[in-house]
């Protein structure tokens, strides 16, 4: 439903200047297991992601991309700074501060 719903979302924003970019991560239950391409062609033909879809990273552990150490840094999670779910969300204004966390 994430993939249906960040696809609803972002034509009705994006002339506003609203931005959705999707990383996607495989250590929540091998849940994103294909390659890069892969998933970009998954989630842009079942689900018409017109957003940008980025090569997979690590949101947590040893590997953690540094995108996610910032993210996680500034808005920490109700269980601490470690991501819980594949479908975490950050929101970020355009001066580059995370407003909040989902």
């Amino acid at each position: 439903s994430n993939y249906t719903e960040l696809s609803q979302l972002y034509p009705k924003y994006k002339d506003q200047g609203f931005e959705i970019l999707a990383f996607p991560c495989n250590q929540f239950g091998g849940q994103e297991p294909g390659t890069n391409d892969e998933i970009v062609q998954f989630a842009c033909t079942r689900f018409k992601a017109e957003y940008p879809i980025f090569d997979k990273v690590d949101v947590n552990g040893n590997n953690v991309s540094p995108l996610y150490k910032f993210l996680k840094s500034s808005k920490g999670g109700l269980f601490g700074d470690s991501i819980k779910w594949n479908f975490s969300k950050f929101l970020v204004d355009k001066e580059g501060h995370v407003v909040d966390r989902y």
